[in-house]
């Protein structure tokens, strides 16, 4: 089973508000907040973990799984309100 980690760092200059490799390494843009975090998240994991999607593919069911998701009332809390943790633990 592949296992995908998460990091978190300012992607401004690259332009994106995620990266994916192959490796499972994940890299999302650490001032990402609430419903759009979720997106790009969702978004990131599907390039990881179904490599021959299309861009468009991937568009349309991370946009499909986060409103599903998030209409369920899914949320994510900060304690502090800090960046997220560098460790890429979730």
């Amino acid at each position: 089973m592949k296992r995908l980690k998460v990091k978190y760092a300012k992607l401004g200059k690259q332009k994106a508000w995620g990266i994916s490799d192959s490796d499972g390494a994940i890299l999302l843009d650490e001032r990402l907040k609430s419903k759009k975090h979720l997106e790009i998240l969702i978004h990131e994991c599907l390039h990881s973990l179904y490599p021959s999607f299309t861009e468009e593919q991937v568009v349309r069911d991370s946009i499909i799984l986060c409103n599903t998701i998030w209409y369920e009332r899914y949320r994510r809390f900060d304690e502090d309100n800090a960046t997220p943790l560098q460790d890429g633990s979730l």
